[in-house]
């Protein structure tokens, strides 16, 4: 993992680096401080599940609440091998922020489970993910915190937690978590919603940096759900998808490639490589055009100093998580590149994730219309505050978004008070 720029090497020390300056821009008392760069709680379980070959294996699973100053913890469930306390913790942290610069009642949480999906079978996963939640039951709720589908969790996934809470509860409480399928009280426009974001903070950026979207060179990299629906939508909103790259390779066309065509392709083949509709491209390759729109939509520390000085596009709009390091933010800024941070970024997801809590909470649930419409207001209203901030503070986006997302928790924080 590159870590260039961290305080200590680590995912939450580059947190804190992002943090801090905008911190030190609102000379932020250094009580509030202490308080929001301390995780409120984490926890730690052991979830013994019987495989199906009869072997009992015990795995670690970890549930952090960073911060729910602002409302209940929101932060999605991961099953991966890697893992680990610090990574749940940062991620947790970014949620906090993520939610405070959208705007919603929300603080910050995120689980992980330390497992390898690919080789568990349905009732492997089902035994886990039911041992993992009555293993934190007592910490979840729909007024304490809220999980929701990360890596390697999905519509079933969500089902089975919401299936096991209510089963400990006595009833059945659909809002225990969002990204639930339709049947259970999952919203409509909730996949796209992350996506959908990405494309309208596409569409403001280039309005404010000069150029129309329409006819705009867009590269993604990354064609899971948030790189392909970002992707089909600005090629909807007549912007010119040039390149896409995923895991496998990529895929290059100067004349725009044909995103349905190529949709229907990496749908049937799992990999966007091998598209005839285009020149073979390498991930290295796409960050080295000329492009008016680049997405990062595929994993963290993408775009470092040992490539920054190679990206050539106006715009960037981080639809992953923590794409760029500190250090080549810097750079970019410096450069003169416009980028859309993570927290801003992607947090379409988490609004719309808010909508379904909203709705489940009520028993009244909207048109996917209602839903695009709402997000698209959200999305436009959290974009204009953070851009007037980098203007009125002289800052770039990313540290204008953690200013945002600071005051409005440091805010709140003051008024409730100390508990003692």
């Amino acid at each position: 993992m590159a870590t260039d720029g961290n305080l200590d090497g680590t995912l939450f020390g580059a947190m804190l680096r992002e943090f801090e300056e905008a911190a030190r821009i609102l000379s932020l008392e250094r009580g509030i401080w202490r308080i929001l760069t301390s995780p409120k709680r984490q926890i730690t379980v052991s979830c013994p599940v019987q495989m199906d070959n009869g072997e009992i294996i015990v795995f670690t699973g970890y549930r952090v609440q960073y911060n729910v100053t602002l409302g209940p913890a929101k932060g999605g469930i991961r099953y991966h091998p890697g893992v680990t306390l610090d990574e749940v913790t940062t991620l947790a942290a970014w949620m906090t922020w993520k939610c405070a610069v959208a705007h919603i009642p929300f603080g910050g949480g995120k689980g992980g489970v330390i497992c390898d999906p690919s080789v568990m079978s349905r009732r492997e996963l089902e035994a886990l993910t039911r041992r993992y939640i009555a293993e934190i039951i007592d910490a979840i709720g729909p007024e304490k915190d809220v999980p929701a589908p990360d890596v390697n969790t999905n519509e079933q996934t969500m089902a089975w937690i919401m299936d096991t809470y209510s089963m400990h509860v006595g009833h059945t409480e659909t809002a225990v978590v969002t990204g639930k399928p339709l049947e259970l009280g999952g919203s409509l426009g909730r996949r796209e919603a992350t996506g959908r974001g990405v494309m309208i903070m596409a569409r403001e950026s280039a309005r404010h940096v000069g150029f129309d979207i329409k006819g705009a060179k867009v590269g993604v990299q990354g064609f899971g759900n948030v790189g392909s629906v970002s992707a089909d939508l600005l090629a909807k909103a007549g912007a010119r998808i040039v390149a896409v790259s995923d895991w496998k390779g990529g895929v290059y066309n100067a004349k725009g490639l044909d995103v349905p065509a190529l949709l229907d392709y990496a749908g049937r083949n799992r990999t966007v490589q091998g598209f005839a509709g285009g020149e073979p491209l390498t991930n290295d390759g796409l960050f080295k055009l000329e492009l008016d729109v680049l997405i990062p939509a595929a994993l963290e520390n993408q775009i470092t100093m040992a490539n920054v000085a190679d990206i050539r596009a106006r715009v960037i709009v981080e639809g992953a998580n923590g794409p760029t390091t500190p250090d080549a933010n810097d750079q970019l800024y410096k450069r003169g590149i416009f980028v859309v941070p993570d927290i801003l970024a992607n947090s379409g997801g988490v609004t719309a994730s808010y909508f379904e809590w909203v709705q489940d909470r009520h028993g009244y649930f909207w048109t996917e219309q209602e839903v695009n419409e709402r997000l698209e207001a959200k999305i436009v209203q959290a974009f204009d505050a953070v851009r007037q901030t980098s203007i009125d503070f002289k800052v770039d986006m990313r540290t204008a978004a953690y200013i945002v997302a600071i005051k409005r928790v440091a805010d709140v924080t003051r008024v409730r008070g100390m508990y003692a």
